[in-house]
């Protein structure tokens, strides 16, 4: 449990680096960026449609955020010169993706000619302005990455499996991604719950993107628990949506955020009883019903209605004492995320016998 508590923790810093680090260049920027801003520059000529260009594009943008620190001594931009191609002409750019490096003030433009490696583009800069990049440490991500192997032990066992099939020059992908690392912590302590990706230009991993018939970028399918054969997952792309839907699909109770529902843990044939209790039965009575109920279920909490019915033998106004206790520890937060849902299901239950009260709280 400390690990995944920790990579629900450490996993939140993820989805505040994702904004893009290249700098979009236009005609009505252009100059006052890359010319005369003192600073020297290294321009990307692409266009959208060129297959270069969309190999190139991650990497350039990982060479960018490198030198994020460095914005204020150096320019790391892109052209699209398809749609401005003025800026294309201008500098006789004549195939994709085209390199050149702006000294930032007004020199001769000089081409780039080395290779398209992010190690190759590093030492180029470097030897001309000595600066280095600072990596920043990655941190895991909650998404699991399957590729041919992979995807055969997890499909089909005790999982339900939400999979986006993307491709790194994807521009939809990339919007898409920081909602599904929030997705995958959203059901990171679903243990029968996965939500993963699959890369269809990697290596290990194109094979089956083409047996899933794979055709466009974002295709995300869901495969229930014990199923090989998927569904198309043809909804809205907002976290609220894909959250719903896999609440729907694999029966959890899943808030947006991570948290759980008001419905999360109850147990529909002990709500029942419960009901009846509030009626005014006798409380000896549904206990022995309630006892027997919980022992046929398989349900995790359903001994937590044993304890709570006990305790109102008692005590007739534990329920509303200890929800006021739980709902105190809730508000004052800093709860590890196991025990954040686990006293999120006992308030659930215990809201269900009635009005909340005041009450003293014990730990």
């Amino acid at each position: 449990m400390t690990r995944l508590t920790h990579l629900l923790l450490g996993s939140l810093a993820v989805l505040s680096t994702n904004a893009a680090a290249v700098l979009d260049l236009i005609p009505s920027n252009f100059d006052s960026v890359v010319l005369s801003s003192g600073k020297p520059a290294l321009v990307e000529f692409f266009a959208p449609w060129c297959g270069h260009c969309k190999t190139l594009a991650p990497v350039y943008e990982e060479l960018a955020k490198g030198y994020e620190w460095a914005e204020d001594k150096l320019v790391i931009g892109k052209v699209d010169a398809d749609e401005h191609k003025e800026l294309g002409k201008k500098f006789g750019v004549q195939g994709f993706p085209t390199l050149k490096w702006f000294d930032g003030k007004g020199g001769k433009p000089e081409d780039y000619n080395s290779g398209r490696d992010l190690e190759s583009l590093t030492e180029f800069i470097k030897g001309k302005t000595g600066l280095k990049p600072k990596v920043k440490k990655s941190l895991p991500s909650a998404v699991e990455m399957l590729d041919d192997k992979t995807f055969k032990t997890e499909i089909g066992g005790d999982k339900s499996v939400l999979v986006a099939i993307t491709a790194p020059w994807c521009g939809h992908c990339k919007k898409l991604a920081p909602v599904w690392e929030t997705l995958a912590l959203d059901f990171a302590l679903e243990p029968n719950v996965l939500v993963a990706k699959i890369d269809a230009e990697a290596p290990d991993a194109k094979a089956t993107a083409q047996d899933l018939g794979v055709t466009s970028y974002p295709t995300i399918k869901y495969f229930p628990a014990g199923s090989s054969t998927p569904v198309d997952y043809t909804g809205g792309r907002s976290e609220a949506d894909l959250v719903a839907y896999l609440n729907e699909q694999a029966g959890t109770h899943r808030a947006v955020g991570g948290g759980l529902d008001a419905k999360a843990g109850t147990v529909a044939a002990l709500d029942a009883l419960v009901e009846k209790f509030n009626a005014g039965q006798a409380i000896d009575t549904i206990t022995k019903e309630v006892t027997k109920a919980a022992q046929g279920a398989k349900d995790k909490y359903a001994e937590y209605y044993v304890k709570v019915f006990a305790k109102l033998a008692k005590s007739e106004g534990y329920a509303q004492k200890e929800l006021s206790r739980l709902d105190g520890i809730l508000k004052r937060g800093g709860l590890a995320p196991e025990k954040k849902d686990d006293v999120t299901i006992r308030r659930n239950i215990l809201s269900l016998f009635g009005a909340k009260t005041g009450g003293k709280e014990e730990l």
